[in-house]
C-alpha cells in the first residue's frame, strides 16, 4: 500500500489540536483525522509535545457521589469529545461540499477515486475514502493500475481515429457497421468488441444517421385478377433470384416537383437488381424496373414478385409482362404496410441516408445522381446487417457464387 506524505502544515495542526484539547487521547485524535495512531505520536514526539496518559474511570467519594474534581474532569472529557466530533463533522462536511460541486461539474468524466486523488493533498485519504464510501484499498489498487489506464486510453483514442476515418467515408455508419468495417481485416482472434466501438464513439460524439421516416404513399387499386399473398411477412430466400419484392417511392425535389423511384429487390441478399427512375408513376415505371431486374440476372423466368396493391402492379400491362418474363405476381392485403415491409424498409434507409435530414434535393437532375450513387454503393459496399455485415454484392458472391450474375 503506498504511504501517504503529509504536508508539514498538516502535521503541525494536528500536534496543535492534540496540544490545545484537553484530555484528549492520542488515538481519539488520530481517528478525528484519518491518520495513523503511530503517525502522530511519531509527531508529537519530534515537536516535544508530552503525551498524555488516557484518563482511568475516576473513583468516587465516600458518599458515592462525584467530588467537584471528578465533575470538573468529567465534563472537561466529554467537551473534549465533543470538540473532537465537531472538528469530524466539520471535515465531513467540507469533502461532501467539494464532492457535490466536483460531481455536479463533470459528473459523466470523473470516478470516486479521482475525486479521492485530485483532494489527498487536503485532506487524508482516509477521512475521504471513509465520506464518500469506497475502500482505501480499492483506491490504492487504483492509483496502482494508472499506467494500464494511460496505456488502454492512447489504444482507445488510435481507435476513436480509425473509427472517424470510417465514419467519415459514410457519415450514416452506426456502430454495427463500422464494427464490422473494423473488424475487415483484422486477425480473427483478434476482434474489436461492438461495445468497445459504441462506448468510444459515445465518448467523441460520432453518431451514424438517425431520423424517423415521415410517411409513403399508395395509390391501391383492385386487381382485374387477385394475386394471393405467396411470401406472408417471410422476406428470405435460399437462394438468389427465387423472391423479388418492390415498391415505389416519391423523390422530393426543389420547387415541388418529384421523381419516384421503383425498385426490384432480391430477398435473398437484399440486392437491388432492378429500379427505374422517372417523374411519374405511371404503369411502364415498375415495367421498366422489372425489365431492369431481368437484365441483370439473365433471366428472372420462375422467380416471384411481391408487392403492395398499387395501380402500377395491378394493371394489366404489367401483368402482360410478368407473364412474358415467367414471373408470378404475390401481393400483401390492401393497406397494411407489414405485408411489404422490406421494400419499405428500403425505401426508407435510401432517403435517411441520402437526404440526412434535408427536406428535399436541390433538383431532379441532383436527385437522380445521389441515388444512383447510393444505389450503385448500397449494392457493392455498404455492409447489410441482413448480410453478416457484408454488401448485397459480396454476400452472394459468397453464399451463392454460382448464381452470383454481373451487376448492370
Amino acid at each position: 500500500m503506498t504511504r501517504k506524505n503529509y504536508t508539514e502544515e498538516f502535521r503541525r495542526d494536528a500536534v496543535a489540536l492534540y496540544r490545545d484539547t484537553a484530555g484528549a487521547t492520542v488515538a481519539a485524535i488520530a481517528t478525528d483525522l484519518g491518520i495513523s495512531h503511530g503517525s502522530l505520536t511519531a509527531w508529537l514526539k519530534n515537536a516535544g509535545v508530552a503525551i498524555r496518559k488516557p484518563r482511568t474511570t475516576p473513583v468516587l467519594g465516600p458518599t458515592g457521589e462525584e467530588t467537584p474534581e471528578q465533575e470538573v474532569a468529567r465534563l472537561r472529557a466529554a467537551l473534549t469529545h465533543v470538540k473532537a466530533e465537531k472538528t469530524k463533522l466539520e471535515t465531513e462536511r467540507d469533502i461532501l461540499r467539494s464532492a457535490a460541486k466536483y460531481f455536479g461539474r463533470r459528473e459523466e468524466l470523473v470516478t470516486r477515486f479521482q475525486f479521492v486523488a485530485d483532494h489527498s493533498d487536503t485532506y487524508p485519504v482516509k477521512r475521504l475514502c471513509q465520506v464518500i464510501d469506497i475502500a482505501r484499498s480499492s483506491y490504492y489498487a487504483w492509483i496502482n493500475a494508472a499506467d494500464k489506464r494511460t496505456a488502454r486510453a492512447d489504444a482507445d483514442a488510435e481507435l476513436a481515429a480509425e473509427i472517424r476515418a470510417v465514419h467519415d467515408q459514410d457519415t450514416t455508419c452506426g456502430r454495427p457497421r463500422i464494427t464490422a468495417e473494423l473488424n475487415d481485416g483484422r486477425p480473427a482472434d483478434q476482434p474489436i468488441n461492438h461495445k468497445r466501438v459504441a462506448r468510444i464513439m459515445r465518448e467523441n460524439n460520432i453518431e451514424g444517421l438517425r431520423l424517423r421516416r415521415r410517411h409513403r404513399t399508395t395509390v391501391p387499386e383492385p386487381a382485374d385478377t387477385p394475386s394471393q399473398d405467396l411470401v406472408r411477412r417471410d422476406f428470405t430466400a435460399t437462394a438468389p433470384n427465387t423472391t423479388y419484392v418492390g415498391d415505389i417511392t416519391y423523390l422530393p425535389c426543389g420547387d415541388g416537383a418529384f421523381l419516384y423511384l421503383a425498385t426490384v429487390i432480391d430477398c435473398f441478399s437484399r440486392r437491388l437488381v432492378g429500379w427505374s427512375i422517372a417523374d411519374h408513376m405511371r404503369t411502364e415505371l415498375v415495367e421498366n424496373a422489372l425489365v431492369a431486374a431481368a437484365l441483370t440476372r439473365g433471366s428472372i423466368a420462375g422467380s416471384i414478385f411481391h408487392s403492395d396493391h398499387g395501380s402500377q402492379y395491378t394493371a394489366k400491362d404489367f401483368a402482360a409482362l410478368r407473364t412474358t418474363l415467367g414471373v408470378t405476381q404475390s401481393m400483401g392485403a390492401v393497406g397494411t404496410s407489414a405485408d411489404n415491409a422490406l421494400a419499405e424498409s428500403f425505401n426508407a434507409t435510401l432517403k435517411r441516408e441520402t437526404l440526412q435530414g434535408a427536406p428535399r434535393w436541390e433538383s431532379p437532375r441532383a436527385a437522380r445522381l445521389a441515388v444512383f450513387r447510393w444505389i450503385t454503393r448500397y449494392n457493392t459496399r455498404r455492409r447489410h446487417s441482413y448480410c453478416d455485415y457484408l454488401s448485397p454484392a459480396d454476400y452472394e458472391s459468397a453464399h451463392a457464387p454460382d448464381n452470383m450474375a454481373q451487376a448492370a
